[in-house]
């Protein structure tokens, strides 16, 4: 499926992604207003406030595609205000830590995801996915809560963001090696090829034939 353009989307629903961002920021503000006076995280509210505009709950319900749009935009300059921050230099002194303790947990995480998996019956690529999804958690959500308490810049906050980045490059390997295991693994192994071709392209210089290999796997990936 082709990757949806943000920017496109909104100029051709422009009307209806107005009315759904003014709901989101006003229930938002309001939830997090909510949840701040009650000692809570703010994430807590934004939670509730989607729960509230969502579809299974009475009243206003924003469009799933408008609120896909808004998480995206969000969750761009959320990680674009934090790399402002970010010494990359302070950052990989966490490695010591974070790369070996990223890496046990989540090989552990994966082990016995495989084992429940097993126990009830379910294949192994079936436990890989599983043991994934528990052992990886928000890089966003733990950045901004760092962030809330001032913690973002310590030690601590730093060894925090590292081990999760290394679990998010390990999340990203294992989805990509994943199709290998199933009966579709020549074409996964095509994709892979023309993602490889694409790179190699891009790091001679060769920019126009990187964005047409791009093109050409996008295309690929809608049909």
């Amino acid at each position: 499926m082709a990757r949806r353009d943000p920017v496109r989307w909104i100029a051709m629903h422009a009307e209806a992604f107005i009315a759904d961002m003014a709901m989101a920021l006003g229930v938002g503000l309001a939830g997090g207003l909510i949840a701040r006076s009650l000692r809570f995280s703010p994430i807590i509210g934004y939670l509730l406030a989607g729960l509230i505009l969502g579809p299974f709950t009475p009243g206003y319900v924003a469009q799933a595609e408008t609120v896909g749009v808004l998480a995206e935009v969000g969750v761009v300059f959320l990680m674009f205000g934090v790399g402002l921050h970010f010494n990359l230099t302070e950052l990989a002194k966490t490695r010591g830590v974070s790369l070996p303790g990223a890496l046990a947990n989540t090989a552990l995480v994966v082990l016995v995801g495989i084992g429940v998996a097993k126990l009830f019956g379910f294949s192994v690529r079936d436990g890989i996915v599983f043991g994934l999804a528990i052992s990886v958690a928000s890089t966003v959500v733990l950045v901004r809560t760092l962030q809330e308490r001032g913690l973002l810049d310590t030690n601590t906050g730093r060894t925090a963001v590292g081990w999760l980045i290394v679990e998010d490059v390990l999340t990203v390997f294992f989805l990509v090696a994943l199709p290998l295991m199933t009966d579709d693994g020549d074409s996964s192994l095509g994709s892979l090829a023309a993602a490889d071709l694409e790179c190699r392209d891009l790091w001679r210089g060769d920019g126009r034939a990187g964005l047409e290999a791009h093109s050409a796997s996008s295309g690929l990936g809608g049909a």
